[in-house]
């Protein structure tokens, strides 16, 4: 070839080896090498790897094979999505087409989606896809072989060395290792650094040679790869407190022998963020294969990382599917663990009767099976719900149940969460000197045993209470510590609780701008969420903002949004806060007439429900000569409003 301009085909290489005795010993020629494997040791090479078609070009393809211009786009399409748009298997399925004239693209498309095997129906003659694959299978080692089979058993669409090496029972480093042989023999895919996909055909041929295997193998394989997540999951799933942290029992199975560094909240949040949707295959796998434990257990563990990132219909859908699975097997601690936690997620989304009777029926549970731990959270989390819907004195007595059966069971985390809700009805009810001692207990409590969610959520309800009382400075230290920390865990919905707080210091002070700012802050999360309550809340201060700046028709406006989501969902104290800013709306107008309606409505709700604003609407009401007493008035009309 030396001195030769030549066009050089060296077709199918096993490897550079082969490839660079055969290159010319001059300039001039052009060499085109074609492998299955990457031949990354060619040196000054320029490499072109071949990815799936798209989508327009696959049906391009499969029209000219089958011969068939006309070919109509809908079922053609459907067909090379099936074929996961490879060439090769478009290439079969557009013969077949070709040499069946009264096949129809429909009919074919039809049967590929219905097949239990879609590799067997990819064939023409002696040639198939799943031959091509098994070519590049038998250049693997046998432990190569075993972890590429083993990796069709992974629920989800994705992994990492960390899951394989759990899978296949192997050190991480021989998991890297052959994780980059399976890659370079384009058996992988790495959509990102250190992340692994198997094409569905590839999955598919992986899965059948599984299937081969011993079952007992194949089962101990996935058994490692749920042990694997679980055990990850409950050290992620640690930096996000839940607002029903029922008690786990211990993880089943065996830990696996290395987990990622989880240490920290920012590698937390990134693990679970890219391991999200693999954790969600498992909780479907689990409970499809009778591993209940599994299947409650994982929901469970991250489900305060889903709730802090408003991914509430998420956490619903695992949830009921642990429910079904511990119901199935008669796990009743895990049938309790389940609706406690579909108890918390209904009074986030507003539903508070379904709220009410979950975690009602979760706290018997508990009872029954002599879990008082997980009885004490049940019932701190019905009584918070008990509290929003103007039923303080049930609340109360919740509240106080649940913080004697912590301390007989000397649960700490337990007595610190009763604590702390102690104080909010404290606090609810105007006993400020009773309440801020209770959050200091609970706050003490949750620093020993480094709960950053509890503190935070402690830290927010003392600034409130400061900032009532007037002490305005220790108001905003208190706040801004909370606010810090729910920032630094990536907690998106305790950011947005304190930031509503915060703007109402700061309207307290004077800095309308940065109140305002704040506020809206909170409601675009508050609705990116979905959370109506938050929703209302933030509406009625900004609307208590505006009347303060006199823009009493935007303060209007804002109060009556805010009446009608807590009418809607059954929120009498958020009713009665809107209903109080419409009446200093009006009296801020000049209108007092039109005012007295909504503050006596308002006070009654307040009284109906102990609330401390009672007092204050009285006030209100003396200061400007009306009466509160008489016949309580009809609501107001929204035309009214």
């Amino acid at each position: 070839m030396a001195g030769k301009k030549v066009l050089l085909v060296l077709d199918d290489a096993a490897g550079h080896e082969q490839v660079r005795p055969l290159l010319p010993g001059t300039a001039g020629s052009l060499v085109l090498v074609t492998s299955r494997r990457r031949l990354a040791g060619l040196e000054d090479a320029e490499v072109i790897s071949l990815e799936t078609l798209p989508a327009g070009e696959a049906v391009e393809l499969l029209a000219r094979l089958a011969g068939r211009p006309d070919l109509a786009a809908g079922p053609a399409g459907e067909i090379t999505r099936l074929c996961g748009y490879l060439p090769q298997a478009i290439g079969m399925l557009a013969r077949q087409l070709r040499h069946h004239p009264a096949w129809t693209a429909a009919g074919v498309a039809a049967e590929l989606a219905a097949a239990r095997n879609k590799l067997a129906l990819m064939r023409a003659e002696n040639l198939s896809v799943a031959a091509a694959f098994d070519l590049s299978y038998a250049d693997l080692t046998p432990g190569q072989q075993r972890l590429f089979r083993r990796l069709g058993l992974v629920p989800g669409a994705s992994f990492d060395a960390y899951a394989a090496a759990a899978l296949d029972g192997i050190t991480l480093d021989t998991a890297r290792r052959y994780l980059g042989e399976l890659y370079d023999q384009h058996l992988l895919t790495e959509p990102a650094p250190g992340r692994y996909q198997m094409h569905d055909l590839v999955r598919e041929h992986a899965r059948a040679l599984a299937a081969a295997d011993d079952p007992a193998e194949s089962g101990a394989a996935a058994g490692r790869l749920l042990d694997y997540y679980l055990h990850a999951a409950v050290t992620a799933g640690q930096h996000f407190a839940l607002w029903v942290r029922t008690h786990h029992r211990p993880p089943p199975g065996n830990p696996p022998a290395d987990i990622p560094s989880l240490s920290a909240a920012d590698q937390a949040i990134a693990w679970l963020e890219a391991e999200r949707p693999n954790l969600h295959a498992a909780v479907h796998y689990a409970a499809a294969s009778g591993r209940s434990l599994y299947a409650v257990q994982i929901p469970a563990a991250i489900s305060g990382f889903l709730g802090a990132r408003g991914l509430w219909d998420q956490s619903e859908a695992l949830h009921q599917i642990a429910l079904a699975a511990a119901r199935r097997s008669g796990d009743r601690p895990g049938q309790a663990t389940a609706l406690g936690e579909l108890g918390v997620l209904a009074w986030l989304t507003g539903d508070y009767a379904a709220a009410a009777v979950r975690l009602a029926d979760a706290a018997a549970l508990y009872a029954d099976t002599g879990d008082l731990p997980g009885q004490a959270y049940a019932l701190t989390s019905l009584g918070f719900v008990q509290r929003l819907t103007g039923d303080c004195q049930a609340a109360l007595a919740n509240y106080q149940q649940a913080l004697a059966l912590a301390r007989q069971a000397g649960n700490r985390p337990a007595e610190a969460e009763a604590l702390s809700s102690l104080g909010e009805v404290q606090h609810l009810t105007g006993d400020y000197l009773a309440a801020a001692e209770t959050q200091q207990l609970a706050l003490k409590l949750y620093g020993e045993i480094g709960n950053r969610y509890g503190q935070a959520l402690a830290l927010n309800d003392l600034g409130m209470m400061q900032q009532e009382t007037g002490d305005y400075s220790r108001s905003a230290a208190s706040q801004q510590q909370a606010l810090e920390l729910f920032r630094d865990m990536g907690n998106l919905f305790g950011q947005a609780i304190v930031l509503n707080d915060l703007g109402v210091l700061q309207r307290e002070t004077g800095d309308y701008p940065a109140a305002d700012g704040n506020h809206q802050q909170a409601l675009t999360i508050f609705r990116d969420m979905g959370n109506l309550l938050g929703q209302a809340e933030a509406l009625n201060r900004l609307g208590e903002l505006s009347s303060q700046t006199s823009a009493t028709g935007q303060a209007r406006e804002q109060h009556a949004q805010a009446l009608a989501i807590a009418r809607d969902i059954g929120m009498p104290f958020e009713e009665a806060r809107a209903l109080e800013g419409l009446g200093m709306a009006c009296l801020h107008d000049g209108n007092p007439g039109e005012a007295v309606p909504h503050l006596r409505h308002a006070l009654s709700i307040y009284q109906s429900i102990g609330a401390h604003p009672a007092r204050r609407v009285q006030q209100t009401l003396y200061d400007h000569g009306l009466t509160a007493t008489g016949p309580f008035p009809a609501p107001p009309s929204e035309e009214h409003t």
